[in-house]
This record gives structure tokens, sequence and C-alpha cells, in this order.
């Protein structure tokens, strides 16, 4: 196959643009440019599909790179989906799997630019996580193609004014099966699947996702995590044995995150497993919890199915830490307390290189995000940002925090997938999710390269416990020797100029700027004395472990642990525990069993339906 259009492919092509250029739309008069959408060079083969007219002035300023300056994996991934998609038409799905952070959204709108321009498409439907993911797919789907595109959420019930191109949350699909599905049958049309795994068939609005886009032209699936952990299976694409999608090599195009840290799209991650010795006292026995391991319960104790749930090391590490003396101050030097000093201290080092590095906490519970947020400004003297589903205007805050110097922003499940907030580099991982989606997405918001000159490093602290010591595994099996060493950094950068000063600078000697001071946190070592840094989990004098202590009732657990303090209980909850509470205060007082009986007054009375229900759930498995 020759590299020159032939004459009927040029007739062709004049015919299909209706004698106008692709890119400016001025006429075409006399002899025009048989252009190659994907450059000759870059494998693009003289093919109508993979041809347009163009104008000599459009052409040559093309010449023969892309329209934007892509990323080597995007060009790649581009062309391989036109190939797929319009060349071969061997399947109306393409897949993008690449690392969180890698740049699939401009890759897919890029693609969307393309097909636009070769008549393949009319009109692109993206469905989206979440509101604020909505707002950035708009946002770079207008800076790539020049196209604005509408935004529908879950509440939006107004469509008489969309545009051509839509993005809604997945939320808000329920509501639009109907109008997709006609403008689906109407128009050449893409949808953009984002964050794949949200299209679970059993949800509602899975099911309905399969029918309403049945007549799209082409569907390109983006994700950066494709493995599902339910067994679930999704709107489009099978997921094998493994949890894995299943889909072929040829209509895939696939970048790890090890791949994309050495090419530079991505930072690399150190895990910090945080670890701890936690003492649940009752009655005059003592129980304890550490190294990520459960309770060994005996006698009576054993008697509670729900029990050795509520005192697992991560409940336990979910579980807030308050003096004694006072109930509403967080206990100095508690677990949680450890984690945010751990991150502080790598953040104060992060921003002689990154001086705008930012840290985020992914909290369980609303009640958790305010303890942290307690916390924070104990340690710092600054209170951190925070965001949850309750409080107004949560992605006004998140793009105020993106677009300012503060260091901590404390997030329940609001700062995920698709959210980009380029400076952040210390995660601290305490979640209500335990999923490796949940966990490779919430890395994702870490490891985001902040510019070619970005030699910053992200860290995660976690608690030491076994499911996400295998997630963390399994991310450091994927990265490279040269990206698993640390390097500590010799120099620090100026925020104004960017000299390279020493790290002991207190102003650059450059412009001027004067370095803010904030003293060093140290510990002394219990056994010889010496001064440790803060995040150091063994002293490098005497060794001695700095493994800390942490001591808490069994009311405390209970309630945190079992019924996990900040959950709402629904109306209908609340009722049910009101009507069996007599009953089930009844039969246990009948036992006669005094430890159940304590342990039954450590619950409130309107969590009896959750705590029922965990207590069956607990049973069946057991037997």
């Amino acid at each position: 196959m020759g590299r020159i259009f032939s004459s009927i492919q040029r007739k062709i092509l004049i015919f299909k643009s209706a004698g106008r250029c692709i890119s400016c739309n001025k006429k075409l008069e006399g002899l025009f440019h048989a252009d190659h959408v994907i450059p000759w060079s870059k494998g693009g083969k003289t093919l109508i599909n993979n041809g347009q007219a163009l104008c000599e002035s459009c052409n040559l300023q093309k010449g023969n790179k892309m329209a934007l300056n892509l990323r080597d994996w995007q060009e790649k991934a581009i062309s391989k989906a036109i190939r797929w998609l319009v060349v071969t038409k061997t399947d109306k799905h393409f897949l993008i799997n690449a690392a969180p952070g890698a740049g699939k959204t401009i890759a897919a709108c890029e693609l969307a630019k393309r097909l636009i321009e070769l008549g393949e498409i009319e009109r692109v439907i993206v469905i989206a996580p979440r509101r604020e993911v909505v707002r950035q797919w708009a946002d770079d789907f207008k800076a790539v193609t020049g196209r604005y595109m509408s935004k529908v959420t879950g509440s939006d019930d107004d469509i008489r004014d969309l545009d051509l191109d839509v993005c809604a949350t997945w939320a808000a699909v329920q509501g639009l099966l109907e109008a997709f599905q006609a403008v689906c049958k109407s128009s050449k049309t893409m949808v953009i699947c984002d964050e794949h795994h949200h299209a679970a068939i059993e949800a509602a609005w899975g099911d309905g996702a399969t029918s309403a886009f049945a007549n799209a032209k082409y569907v390109l699936i983006l994700t950066g995590t494709p493995i599902r952990s339910d067994g679930n299976s999704t709107a489009w694409l099978a997921y094998d044995d493994r949890g894995k999608i299943d889909h072929p090599e040829e209509g895939t195009y696939t970048l790890t995150y090890g791949e994309a840290v050495d090419l530079g799209y991505c930072r690399p991650v150190t895990f910090h497993r945080h670890d701890g010795r936690f003492t649940v006292s009752f009655e005059n026995e003592e129980i304890t919890v550490s190294g990520g391991g459960d309770a060994e319960l005996t006698g009576d104790l054993k008697k509670i199915p729900a029990l050795k749930k509520a005192l697992s090391f991560y409940r336990l590490a979910c579980t807030p830490l308050y003096e004694a003396d006072n109930p509403e101050k967080p206990l100095k030097g508690g677990y949680q307390w450890s984690m945010v000093e751990w991150g502080s201290d790598k953040l104060t080092d992060l921003r002689n290189r990154m001086p705008d590095a930012g840290a985020l906490v992914i909290a369980p519970n609303i009640a958790m995000a305010e303890y942290f947020v307690k916390v924070i400004e104990e340690i710092e003297g600054e209170k951190p940002y925070i965001v949850h589903s309750e409080m107004g205007d949560a992605e006004g805050r998140i793009a105020a925090f993106r677009n300012t110097n503060k260091r901590w922003i404390v997030s329940v499940a609001m700062i995920s997938e698709g959210v980009d907030i380029p400076r952040l580099r210390v995660l601290v991982y305490l979640p209500n999710a335990s999923t490796e989606v949940a966990f490779r997405q919430a890395i994702g918001r870490v490891v985001r390269t902040a510019g070619p000159d970005d030699d910053s490093r992200a860290y995660v602290i976690m608690p030491s416990w076994e499911i996400f010591d295998k997630y963390a595994r399994r991310v450091e099996s994927e990265m490279s020797a040269a990206a698993k060493k640390e390097d500590t950094a010799s120099t620090k950068k100026c925020p104004s100029c960017s000299t390279e000063l020493s790290l002991n600078a207190t102003s650059c000697n450059v412009c001027g700027h004067e370095f803010p001071v904030k003293p060093r946190q140290m510990k002394n070592c219990p056994e010889c004395d010496a001064l440790n840094r803060l995040s150091a989990s063994a002293c490098h004098s005497c060794g001695h472990s700095f493994l800390q202590e942490f001591k808490l009732t069994l009311e405390d657990a209970m309630r945190v642990g079992a019924i996990v303090r900040g959950i709402d209980m629904t109306e209908e909850e609340v009722q049910e525990s009101e009507a069996m509470a007599p009953k089930l205060r009844e039969l246990f007082l009948a036992s006669g069993d005094e430890k159940i009986i304590k342990m039954l007054k450590t619950f409130p009375e309107e969590t009896y339906a959750r705590l029922a229900a965990i207590m069956a759930q607990a049973s069946k498995k057991d037997s």
C-alpha cells in the first residue's frame, strides 16, 4: 500500500467533506490535500477511513503531528482505536486501560475529535462517576474539540437546553434512558464510559445502560482499575474468573502504573504500613490486637459472633481516641494522630522540592473525618479543608483547595476516581471501602505528575492490615527497581524562581524569597534517649522498636467497630430497633449471662436492628 491517495480515493474524500476543509470549513477550490488522519510516519494507512480533505494551510500546519502535543502512549492508543473501530471494524467497543493519572480523558477527547473530523460520529455522550468529574470532562472536551459539552447530574431533570455532546453522571443515566436511546438511534453517537467498573448490570442503571446505548455506533471504555471483586457482570464488557476485563488484545490499549512511572506520566509511590498495638479492656480481661491480626477471644466472649469482627486491627484503627479528661479532644499520640504526624513530617520534606505539595485524608465516615480535622489542626496549627456528601458546594471546596497552597484536605468518598488535584503527594488512607478498585483509585489521587520538572514522590500511610498489604504489594510489583528506590533530596527549590538551594537555606540568594520556618519534629528513644526522626519505625542508635500502644474500652471498640460511628441510621432501622429492643433485652436477661447482658448495654437502642443483622450474618458465616 502506497503513501499517496489514489484519484478515486481523492474524489471520495472531497465528496465526503462536501467540498470543504475538514479543519477550518473553508471551501476547497482547485487542488486540495488528501491527508492521513493518523500520519503515515506513525503507522497510518492510506485508506478512506484514515483520510480527510484539508486545505493547503491546514495540512502544512498539521505536519505529521497530532492536533495536541500528546503523550506517546496517547498517540498509540488513539491510532490503535481508530484501526480497531474504523479501519478493520472488528467491534464497536474499544478499551483503554491506563493507570490513574496517565491522561485517559485527554486521549478520549482527542479520539472523539478525530472521529468527528472523519465524519464517523456526530455526537458524544460521556458517562462519568460523579459531578466533579463531569465538570472536568466538559472543560477538557471543550479545550480539545472546541465543542461545548452539556453537564447532567442526578439532580438535573430539565434537559431542554442540552447540546449535541453530553456528559452525565451514572446516577443520572436512569432518568435519561429514553433520551439516550433516541439520540443513539437518530445520530451517529460515540459513548465514552469512564470508570467502567461502575456499570454493574445488577444495578438498575447498569442494565438500563446496556439497552439505552445499544444503538451507539462506538463505545469507548476507560478504566484505571479493570478489576471487580464483587463478581457482578457489567455493561458492554465481560469479566473473567479472576475478576479482570475479558476483551481482545487488539481492541485494548494497556498502560500499567509501573510503565506510567518509568515514562514520567505518574510519580512513584512509597507505602508506609502504619502499625500499632491495641489493648481493649473489659472487666478484668485485656484483649491485645496488633500487627494487622485479629483478636483471640476466650471464654464467654466467643459467644458473641460480632465481637471478633469488631476487634479486628482495621476496625480498631478506625476508632477515634480521646483524652481521658476531655472527650472532645483527640488523644495526643493516638493511632490516627501518629498517622497524621508521620504524613505531616513527610509533607514538609516534599515541600522542599514541590512547594505547593498537599496531603489528603480519606476517612471512613463523617464523624472520623471531623476527628481528623481536629487532629490536623492540633498538629499543624491550621484547620484543613473538609469535604463530604452532607456539605454544600463540595465541588467548589475541592476546586478551592486545588488552587491554593493549603497543606491538607479531608474527604469522605468525595476525592476519588477522576478528581484531578496534581499537587497531592501524601495520602492518609483509612477508608470505608476495602476493595482493590478503591485502593488503586485512591493511590491515583497522589501520583499525578505536576509537569515535566516534577521530581517528587508520593507517599501512602495506611494501616498495617493484610488486605491493604496485598494490594500494595501488587502495585509495588508493577514498579521497576529504579522507581522503587527512594532518594533523599539534598537540595530544595525556590517556589518563586526555581533556583536550587541548600536544604538549610532560609532565603533565596537570587530572588530573596524567604522560606517559612517549620521546626523539625523529632522524638526521643525511651531506651537510649537518642533523637530520631518522627517517621522512624525504630531507633537508629539502639534499634528499639517504636511500635505504639493504644488502649480503649470494649464499649468504644464495639460502638465504633461493629456499628461504625457516624453512619446515619435510616428511619426504618430506628423504628425496627425500637420495636425489637424490649424483646431483645428480655431475651438476654433471661439467659443470665452477665457478660452478654453487659455487652448489649454497650449499644444504643436505635442500633439494635443493625446489630441483629450483623450478628445474624456472622452466625451464618460461622455455620
